[in-house]
């Protein structure tokens, strides 16, 4: 392989996720194929990927059963850690929370980072309508922060989209808005003030969220928008700064410009989305990253490895 990539962003669909997600299909007839360890080493090598970080793409919030959403974290995560102990040169996961309670997604964040060893965590930009900031996720957040691991924050469907999504798939404007949303909610209940150690990685490039970095940090000074903490400006381009944005579907100049904006090249990570997203839209995304003429050589090779690298040390 002439570029060891580090995939972030892509999913264990095998297993308890297969069968929660059986029947299910993708706007356009897409269906997600079945979910092999082989099959995601023969697509990772036909796209120079040394590694990835597997991670289960939906909300794990409140079920009618008492204690499913419990139930199906601990079995992906057991599943996950079985994965990752089969190959550990290749594959790494962040763990699913039930997000039902959070005493269950305390517990359970300890047995997958404690007992099963997995490398970080993977949270909903909404878990049932809360968002960071809102008194459920404080202790999961505090939590994080003091564990210091990377936080792969995936976007879901706002409490809203039978309104705001138009019937349309949320893929295309919704997950990105609540993406920002998410952040912007954080930012002005003052989460980051209160942890700053949080290691955030948003998916596609951070949604909406870089492209509106000025006016949000416009809109934080004194009388010129509803806050819950004393931040300014200077706060919220602080913030933008330390997250990390990576690339799936966000490879192409559309997304690259805005976030280069708000951070630098050295807190951008590769990912594909795979298999969520399809190979043909994969592809297209590798081939509109390696094109983008805003990195240079060794901005590249941050991006694709060396970035992720830093955040998960085993795999440098």
């Amino acid at each position: 392989m002439s570029r060891d990539r580090i995939d972030v962003h892509t999913h264990y669909m095998g297993g308890t996720v297969a069968r929660m997600m059986e029947g299910l299909s993708f706007p356009g007839g897409f269906t997600i194929p079945p979910w092999t360890v082989e099959g995601a080493l023969e697509f990772m090598d036909h796209r120079e990927i040394a590694a990835q970080i597997l991670s289960f793409p939906m909300a794990l919030a409140k079920m009618p059963q008492p204690g499913l959403v419990a139930r199906l974290a601990r079995d992906i995560n057991e599943e996950l850690a079985g994965v990752v102990a089969r190959r550990p040169d290749r594959f790494g996961a962040f763990a699913s929370l039930p997000m039902d309670t959070t005493d269950d997604a305390l517990r359970e964040m300890a047995h997958a980072l404690d007992e099963l060893g997995l490398d970080g965590v993977a949270l909903p930009s909404n878990a049932g309508g809360e968002y960071f900031g809102e008194p459920f996720f404080e202790p999961v957040l505090a939590e994080l922060a003091r564990r210091r691991v990377p936080v792969f924050v995936h976007p879901e469907n706002c409490p809203h989209i039978d309104i705001l999504g138009f019937g349309r798939a949320a893929s295309v404007v919704e997950f990105p808005l609540d993406t920002a949303r998410n952040i912007v909610n954080a930012i002005y209940r003052g989460v980051f003030l209160r942890h700053p150690e949080l290691t955030l990685i948003l998916a596609h490039a951070g949604g909406a969220l870089p492209t509106l970095g000025w006016r949000i940090a416009e809109h934080s000074q004194v009388g010129r928008a509803p806050q819950d903490a004393p931040i300014d400006a200077e706060h919220v381009a602080e913030v933008l700064r330390g997250l990390y944005y990576e690339t799936a579907l966000g490879g192409s100049r559309h997304s690259l410009l805005p976030a280069l904006e708000v951070t630098g090249v050295d807190h951008l990570l590769f990912g594909t989305d795979w298999p969520a997203a399809p190979v043909t839209a994969v592809d297209h995304n590798i081939d509109n990253l390696t094109g983008f003429d805003g990195f240079g050589a060794a901005g590249l090779a941050a991006v694709e490895r060396s970035n992720a690298a830093r955040l998960f040390p085993r795999f440098a």
